[in-house]
Order: structure tokens, then C-alpha cells, then sequence
């Protein structure tokens, strides 16, 4: 049939499509405008998961902390420090020499002691955490009055597809209007750092074209999750193209390993199995294959350090911009998708044990039915190059996993 014969029906389509849109992205901009100056304007909120901080010895904590150990080193405030990938960037840009700030929050979205025990292991190499929210816009103005900070890691962030239906605002918060508080502090910084932030691979949403490229379209989020990742990108070009500031997000593809979190599939599938609970295994429609491309932690890091690496110093100074800046995203996955049915497969091999598996329809909860990273840019401008495969992986963290359980009593808060 000849759609050109219907040239009004096909332009209404397209009408509508464009005001659902807009409806869409008008909705997304209205709750970052309410809840910024929500939490911006009354004190009591500021505070909110915000632990005493200030004076002199906590202030020589911050700056030995902060203080860079080797050549041409950075200074870098990493957020979401206690998190799974900010625990792994933050030891090791502290390794190779750099100063390291952590902050933190500490929420109770998946078990706390977790964090806390990621927040030993940073400390005992030198990374000291402040207790704080991203929102506390006093808390950041201090931090950069006591460090001079090159580098922002931006990671902190409210995780998770599904549990977007149950508590909305928390991703608001976190990952639109917190995000906005950081840059605007970054903004006036008399020396702007340079910034590099964790996006998703989740803002490919609805698209079908495979391997998803950075050239795609990202406007049709599947989860609330998806649409803030989303609305971050935007507000990166918008500080970037008004005040200067250098940014660069990375769109994670689904990390798994060591110091994980419990609400990923091969988290909570490894804590069922070695339960003798079920695990639910998801087919799309037609008894379609659900598929992740699923990437090592060691590679997302390397891929987060060479984003460090590259990225251009910030152009503004106070406020107010100086020149063009760099603004970048890039695809960090592992380029080979696997069928979740052969990641359970995996881990019943490592386990020794066979898992009781319940297969059901994919919910519509913002889960998509595949993901799979083309990451050609990122190798070319970042060195980017992907070695760990998904048995190898696994193998590493279902050993993190049992000795961590089995330590000082914990085996039985795995179960």
C-alpha cells in the first residue's frame, strides 16, 4: 500500500508522537524543577543523610585524602564512593597515585552493611568517604573550598529498573536534581573540574537496531531509571554548552562481579541456588531469548579511568565560560551478549549445584529484552578493549561471594 496516499493520517501519527514526547520529557523537567528547589531551599532537607562534617580534623582527613602521590596525578571527588563501581574506580585511581575523595550517602536501597564493608576496604588503602548527599549543596561548596579538585567521578546515583515503581522520587532526586546540585558547584569552581559521569546503557530503551551506538536516538525510555540516565545526558550538554564545563558519560552495560550488588540477577540468582530457592528466567514475547551484555568490573573500571585519562580540562572559571568544551558519551560493555538462561547455566557449573528454575514472561516493569553494546568509539578514544569473558567473571565473584558471606559470621546473612 502506498503510504503516500494517506499524507494526513501519517503527519497526525507523527503529531501525536511529537506531543507525547514533549508531554514526556515537560513531565521529566517539572520534577527536577520541583524537587531541586524542594531540597535547595529548606535546611532540614539539605541535611538529609548528611553526617556531622567540618572542622580541623576533618578537614586534614578530606585533604589527605584528596592530596595527589605521583607525577601529573589528579585530584578527583568520586560520588557515590561506597557504591559497587565507585568502591572499584576509587581503589584504583588510589593505586596508581591519584588523590581520592569518596562521598557517600549510605541509603538503605540494598543492604547498608554492604557499603560499609566496601567503606573498610577503601579506607585501609587511604580513601576516606564523607558521609553526605549529593544534594547538600553546603557539603559540596566545602569540599571544593578544602580540595581544589581536577576530576569529578560522578557514580553516585539511585540504581535499579524495577524498584523505580515503587519509590519514583528517589530516582528524581538522585539522578536529575542531584546531578544539578554537583554542577552547579562545579560551575563556580574558580579552576572547573573536569567531569566524568555514569549514564546507562538503559537510555537505548525501545530501540531494536543492534549493537546500540551512541549515534542512535535515546527517545523512548522503557523505565523511569532510563528516562533519568536520559534527562542526565541533557543536562550535561546544557552546563556544558552554557558554562563550559567538560563532560563525559558513560553508558554502563550491565557490571557484574566482585563487591556487586544484591538486586542483579547474578546476585541474587547465586544466593537462591546455593538456597535451593527458584530464580525467575524471563522470555520475551514468542518465547523470545533475554539477552545482557554483561561486563566485568575490571573492565568498566579501566574504561572509567581512560574516560579520566582523555578527558579535556573545563573551560569556565566562576561561572562563567571561556570557550567551547569538551562534552562526550561512550558505550562501556562488553560487546557479547549472553542469554540469561546460559548465565544460570554458568553459575550452576561454578556452584555445583542445579538451580530450580521458573521460567516466565518478561513483566512490563522497564526491563527490555536485550542489550548489546557497539563500543568502536570508546576503543578508539579511550584505548577501551573488553578481556574478561562471563565464565571468567563469574568464577572471580562467586569466590568474593562465598568467602565474603562466610566471613565472621555472614554466611547466614546470605541466607
Amino acid at each position: 500500500m502506498d503510504k503516500s496516499a494517506y499524507p494526513y493520517h501519517g503527519g497526525r501519527l507523527r503529531w501525536h508522537s511529537s506531543l507525547a514526547k514533549l508531554t514526556f520529557w515537560s513531565f521529566v523537567f517539572i520534577g527536577i524543577i520541583f524537587i531541586f528547589f524542594r531540597f535547595h531551599s529548606d535546611p532540614s532537607r539539605r541535611s538529609l543523610r548528611t553526617s556531622s562534617w567540618g572542622g580541623p580534623a576533618w578537614e586534614k582527613k578530606v585533604q589527605t585524602s584528596a592530596r595527589i602521590r605521583s607525577r601529573n596525578g589528579f585530584s578527583v571527588l568520586v560520588t557515590g564512593a561506597a557504591g559497587f563501581v565507585g568502591t572499584h574506580v576509587s581503589a584504583a585511581l588510589k593505586r596508581r597515585g591519584d588523590g581520592v575523595l569518596g562521598l557517600d550517602n549510605f541509603n538503605d536501597y540494598y543492604d547498608p552493611t554492604l557499603k560499609r564493608a566496601r567503606q573498610e576496604l577503601l579506607e585501609r588503602s587511604g580513601v576516606f568517604i564523607v558521609e553526605g548527599d549529593i544534594n547538600d549543596a553546603a557539603l559540596l561548596k566545602k569540599l571544593f573550598q578544602v580540595v581544589p579538585f581536577t576530576h569529578v567521578m560522578h557514580l553516585a546515583a539511585q540504581a535499579g529498573v524495577r524498584y523505580a515503581m515503587q519509590n519514583p522520587s528517589s530516582y528524581v532526586h538522585s539522578n536529575v536534581a542531584g546531578f544539578v546540585s554537583l554542577l552547579e558547584v562545579c560551575k563556580e569552581a574558580t579552576s572547573q573540574p573536569a567531569i566524568v559521569w555514569a549514564s546507562s546503557s538503559s537510555v537505548y530503551g525501545l530501540n531494536t537496531k543492534v549493537p546500540f551506538s551512541e549515534k542512535d536516538k535515546t527517545d523512548q525510555p522503557a523505565s523511569l531509571y532510563a528516562a533519568t540516565k536520559k534527562a542526565g545526558e541533557e543536562i550535561a550538554h546544557t552546563y556544558n554548552h552554557i558554562y563550559g564545563l567538560s563532560l563525559t558519560g558513560l553508558r554502563f552495560f550491565t557490571v557484574y562481579g566482585p563487591w556487586g550488588r544484591p538486586d542483579m540477577a547474578y546476585f541474587f540468582f547465586t544466593k537462591d541456588i546455593l538456597n535451593g530457592k527458584s530464580i525467575p528466567i524471563f522470555e520475551g514475547e514468542n518465547h523470545g531469548t533475554v539477552a545482557r551484555d554483561f561486563t566485568y568490573i575490571d573492565d568498566i573500571v579501566k574504561g572509567c579511568l581512560g574516560a579520566l585519562d582523555t578527558a579535556q580540562k573545563s573551560t569556565g572559571s566562576g561561572g562563567k565560560k571561556k570557550g567551547p568544551a569538551q562534552l562526550r558519551v561512550f558505550n562501556l560493555g562488553n560487546t557479547s551478549p549472553v542469554p540469561v538462561t546460559n548465565l544460570v547455566t554458568i553459575l550452576e557449573r561454578i556452584l555445583k549445584v542445579k538451580a530450580k528454575r521458573n521460567v516466565m514472561k518478561l513483566p512490563r516493569n522497564g526491563d527490555v529484552q536485550f542489550t548489546h553494546a557497539n563500543i568502536s568509539l570508546a576503543h578508539r578514544e579511550l584505548g577501551y578493549k573488553p578481556t574478561t569473558d562471563l565464565q571468567a567473571g563469574l568464577k572471580k565473584f562467586v569466590r568474593w561471594y562465598l568467602n565474603y558471606y562466610s566471613a565472621a559470621g555472614k554466611k547466614a546473612d546470605a541466607r
